[in-house]
């Protein structure tokens, strides 16, 4: 097939490079019964480096080199930084290769004229031919032509020396490897064929200067160590990163506070046992607490540090409704925030004619001190900390006691301000509507009187339950697109709009707008301990107490009791920041289109119709 072509002029090539290396053929039988003489080989200078075979998808350049053992290849994958079909096939690539997902390479080649030699066996042997491409390949029809050295020149990345004496380790014992079974395909007691002694001898040779290699790191490795110098820039810094569950280092340090307080040792001494998974955690207690004992008031008060604490903190913020919602207007506790409650009055004026003159109206709102409170009973082996399971169970237990609470109290219409105690609800007096079977509509509606209150609409933020986030999911038009794209069982957005999900708002859909809605928090949770409190065991307990009151002591039944406290507040800023939908069960189709829902398209006399 004859073809045309035009060579292609560049300028310059300033861009960064990614560059891996390996076997490209060997004379051992492949896949397919051929064996490939490199000698008889003819190649280019610099060849196209192709994704499986596919003359459409080039990714780079290659150079081959031929030498006893076989050809061995050096191949370039450019770094595109402008988006585009290149830039995703050449990341791809790049990305599959360090991956390990792509460990192979094959030639493509053309056998020339008298190059084919048929063996008695059924084999071929290639004598001649002309190798025109080589492709990156899940499996390479030569069991030898792999990928050995990765190395990436991008924004100056470069293998450390332990990492090349690593591959050429792997290199020599998948080269063994090789070796050993073409020896063992020889039948017991015969001489191996000449080109399987050929391969076996390339392979050797192989192995022989991988070891060199090796050996030479080893000693580039060992001067290196040699020649070290402290690091003494002010700037420079180790982060050791735990692949413990957040919140781990937090709970242990609430845990040896506790273990120390039972068995009257040293917290520091205590945590030191995890000083090989979380070492700032003895840290911390070191120089920030003395050991605790049975009889000092004080002893929880300097219990949160600020970077053990941060991990759970942020655990919190994720997993409760008022952490989630993005936009809500941030205010310090005790502090008067001014609110606009009247605007001027402006009209038209003529030539020469007076101005109207106007006053605006204004009002403070204050955010008192609000807290949240609430005690975890846990058992004194259980502190312990036996085994990871245990620290799971009291990192989700501290979690999500003060979770739970929130967004119930946050939602929950029932929940109405108490002063000095407590804020009202986000729903409490916020206006409702009774939902439908249709969505979309009830959707609309919640946004409707938002702009009939002259709310701006941009981040609305809708709160309900997973399973009417999951129903939406489903809603599709007749021809099966989703009407609500974005959204699934974990909330997500639709249309610049926010869905957020949480089991407390049961049947409720929550619309608000968050820039009306005023919220302090101090940004933190204060951890208290003790195992000599008695406590009502109550999630609802009495206040004030009586004779009745039946108390728990934590010292007699073998128990410690967690205090987590959270200082929040919040408070509407405008009566229609908030409107709620009651009864909301949207159904689940299953299979089901729903093409009355449909958006009417016009049609050419300009009147309106279904779709589908």
């Amino acid at each position: 097939m004859d073809r045309a072509y035009s060579l292609l002029e560049i300028k310059s090539v300033a861009a960064p490079q990614r560059t891996f290396s390996g076997i490209a053929s060997t004379p051992e039988l492949d896949r397919q019964g051929d064996s490939f003489d490199p000698a008889g080989a003819t190649f280019r200078e610099s060849l196209p480096l192709l994704f499986h075979h596919d003359p459409k998808q080039p990714i780079g350049r290659v150079t081959l080199t031929r030498t006893p053992a076989g050809i061995v290849f050096d191949a370039t994958i450019p770094e595109v930084d402008e988006p585009g079909p290149l830039k995703t096939r050449v990341d791809e690539a790049w990305q599959s290769i360090k991956a390990g997902v792509i460990t192979g390479v094959s030639i493509g080649h053309r056998v020339l004229e008298g190059g084919l030699e048929r063996l008695k066996n059924g084999t071929r042997r290639i004598t001649r031919s002309e190798i025109c491409e080589l492709s990156l390949v899940t499996i390479p029809a030569n069991a030898s032509a792999s990928i050995l050295t990765v190395k990436s020149l991008s924004k100056g990345s470069i293998m450390t020396i332990a990492e090349r004496i690593q591959g050429l380790t792997q290199t020599r014992a998948d080269l063994g490897l090789q070796m050993k079974n073409l020896m063992e395909s020889a039948p017991a007691g015969s001489t191996l064929d000449e080109t399987t002694a050929a391969t076996v001898d390339g392979l050797k040779l192989q192995i022989k200067n991988c070891e060199a290699d090796e050996t030479r790191w080893r000693d580039m490795e060992a001067v290196q160590m040699t020649k070290a110098t402290a690091i003494v820039s002010p700037y420079a810094h180790v982060s050791v990163k735990s692949n413990l569950p957040p919140g781990t280092a937090f709970v242990r340090y609430v845990c040896a506070q506790l273990a120390c307080k039972q068995f009257s040792t040293s917290a520091y001494d205590y945590a030191q046992r995890w000083n090989d998974s979380t070492p700032e955690v003895a840290l911390a207690l070191k120089a920030a607490v003395a050991p605790g004992t049975a009889t000092d008031a004080t002893w929880a008060s300097p219990l949160v540090q600020p970077n053990i604490s941060k991990e759970f903190v942020e655990l919190l913020r994720a997993a409760t409704i008022v952490d989630k919602i993005p936009g809500l207007y941030s205010v310090p506790f005790n502090t008067k925030i001014p609110q606009q409650t009247g605007g001027g009055t402006y009209n038209w004026v003529g030539e020469t004619k007076p101005k109207p003159v106007s006053a605006l109206a204004f009002a403070s709102l204050t955010l008192d001190w609000s807290k949240i409170a609430g005690i975890i009973v846990l058992t004194q082996e259980l502190i312990k900390l036996s085994s990871p399971k245990a620290e799971d169970v009291v990192r989700r237990d501290m979690i999500a006691g003060i979770a739970r609470f929130i967004d119930a109290q946050f939602t929950d219409p029932a929940v109405a301000a108490v002063a000095g105690v407590n804020p009202a609800s986000i729903t409490n007096g916020a206006p409702t509507a009774a939902a439908t079977a249709n969505p979309l509509a009830d959707i609309l509606g919640l946004i409707s009187h938002f702009t009939t209150n002259n709310i701006p609409v941009d981040g609305l933020t809708f709160i309900m339950s997973p399973a009417n986030a999951m129903a939406l999911s489903f809603k599709t038009y007749s021809d099966g697109s989703p009407q609500f794209p974005g959204i699934g069982v974990a909330g997500g957005t639709w249309k610049g709009l926010t869905f957020i999900v949480s089991n407390t708002v049961t049947t409720k859909v929550i619309a608000l707008q968050p820039s009306l809605v005023f919220y302090a928090d101090d940004g933190g949770v204060t951890i208290d301990a003790s195992s000599e409190a008695s406590l009502q065991m109550d999630s609802a307990p009495m206040s004030p107490v009586d004779a009745t009151t039946v108390y728990v002591s934590m010292f007699q039944a073998n128990c410690v009791a967690l205090r987590a406290e959270r200082f929040i507040n919040w408070k509407k800023a405008n009566a229609n920041a908030v409107k709620y939908l009651t009864a909301a069960a949207w159904p689940a189709p299953t299979g089901v289109t729903f093409g009355d829902d449909e958006p009417e398209a016009p049609t050419a006399n300009g009147k309106t119709k279904r779709g589908g």
